[in-house]
């Protein structure tokens, strides 16, 4: 057997419990968060049939390339989930008697086989929302705004880009791409920002892109870099989707400025999220400092994906938002923010021979609501002490034999240097 320290499979952690208090502090806030926005609580199987997952209504061919697949006795297919979206839609299509709009909430463990890099992982938590029969912008302005409240409250500066999958792909229509190809070309467009004009042409000549397709795109994404939306009004006269894509954006832009967030927003035309299922308004929060240069949460409009399982093909208008409860990990340990709650018990409880009375003790001040802790190292009082100032605790209890004869405990409290003795019924 290898050595304990390579027992980790790669991309997976184990959280002590310094660290681990972090998460669940950061855990709570978007708990407490999506509560607030009136989201409803849904857990999903992290198990899930292969067909599902591989469904042509999922992640795309790339997050397909990630996926655990694996088989059980009865060789049938399964996967591990990759994301919440799908198992989500699944409920959806599974359930049609559930009153919409549905928004509901889901906190829970993924798997990619993925490349490994700061704040990505092949085991994550993501924590997401989704809201199923809103037609309107509405859904995607609210979801944006809980995200600034969430970054707000975990004392993180984002930002905010967003785009249309409509518009980029009429952009594209435009430029006389071939249907069969748009997909290829958007999912390297999406990289623009990472490996530049020249990654993208190399990366668009390896996908088969003819030639004379890469110049046009070239040439448009010259015209394109840092125009406003308004600039592509222009479009909307040849192009169906243009149109389609710039109303939806025209509409969202508006109820941002009724929020007054239009200034912690970005429009970026080349925003495609680099996955198949999104067909409407799409968005990636980014920290403002650009330390971690990876999105710290992202998400979409997604309506092919419910009908798509169903077997109807029918839209059902659906968006959504993820976090990825690691990456902010990193983020809020990068920054050196102060999350951690004070984790001190309320009483120490040490017993003094009196190991029975004082787990009685420890018992009746956790019934009243306190937090309490039974000292069980064995070690002498001193020592026990001295354990406790270090720590930071100042209210001890010696539960000692002679006490126990007089129903009486011993409250010491070690800021002050006080103690004084308490009736105790035992």
């Amino acid at each position: 057997m290898k050595k304990l320290k390579d027992q980790n499979v790669k991309g997976t952690m184990d959280y002590l419990p310094e660290e681990e208090v972090i998460r669940r502090n950061i855990r709570r806030t978007l708990e407490d968060k999506f509560i607030q926005y009136n989201c409803l609580p849904l857990e999903t199987p992290i198990l899930n049939k292969q067909e599902l997952m591989a469904s042509k209504y999922a992640g795309g061919a790339e997050i397909l390339e990630e996926m655990y697949s694996l088989s059980d006795r009865g060789e049938r297919e399964l996967a591990l989930r990759y994301d919440l979206t799908i198992p989500f839609a699944k409920v959806v299509a599974m359930n049609p008697d559930l009153q919409m709009p549905f928004k509901r909430y889901e906190i829970g463990k993924v798997f990619r086989d993925g490349p490994v890099k700061p704040g990505r992982f092949r085991e994550f938590t993501q924590c997401d929302v989704d809201i199923t029969g809103v037609d309107s912008q509405l859904a995607e302005a609210e979801l944006m705004e809980m995200a600034f409240d969430i970054f707000d409250k975990l004392n993180l500066d984002v930002t905010i880009q967003y785009n249309n999958r409509k518009l980029l792909s009429g952009l594209l229509d435009s430029l006389s791409i071939p249907n069969p190809l748009l997909n290829d070309v958007i999912l390297t467009l999406d990289k623009l920002e990472k490996i530049g004009m020249v990654g993208v042409k190399k990366e668009l000549q390896k996908k088969g892109i003819a030639s004379q397709s890469i110049r046009r795109v070239e040439k448009g994404t010259q015209d394109w870099i840092d125009k406003d939306i308004s600039y592509f009004k222009k479009f909307s006269s040849v192009n169906e989707k243009v149109e389609k894509g710039l109303l939806e954006l025209e509409e969202l832009t508006s109820y941002l400025e009724g929020l007054g967030l239009q200034n912690r927003c970005k429009f970026n035309p080349f925003l495609a999220r680099g996955l198949d299922i999104y067909t409407g308004t799409i968005y990636e929060i980014f920290l403002a400092d650009q330390s971690i240069t990876s999105s710290i949460g992202s998400g979409g409009r997604y309506d092919s994906a419910i009908g798509g399982l169903l077997g109807t093909d029918e839209p059902v208008s659906t968006v959504g938002i993820s976090f990825g409860l690691d990456v902010i990990l990193t983020a809020i340990k990068s920054k050196e923010i102060a999350l951690v709650k004070d984790e001190k018990p309320d009483y120490l409880i040490i017993p003094i021979g009196a190991k029975r009375e004082a787990l009685i003790v420890a018992s009746t001040y956790r019934n009243k609501g306190y937090r309490t802790e039974l000292d069980m190292s064995g070690k002498r009082t001193g020592k026990s002490l001295d354990r406790a100032n270090k720590r930071g605790i100042n209210q001890v209890i010696l539960v000692g034999e002679q006490e126990v004869e007089r129903n009486e405990i011993v409250l010491k409290l070690l800021n002050e240097g006080t103690e004084e003795r308490l009736s105790f019924q035992f």
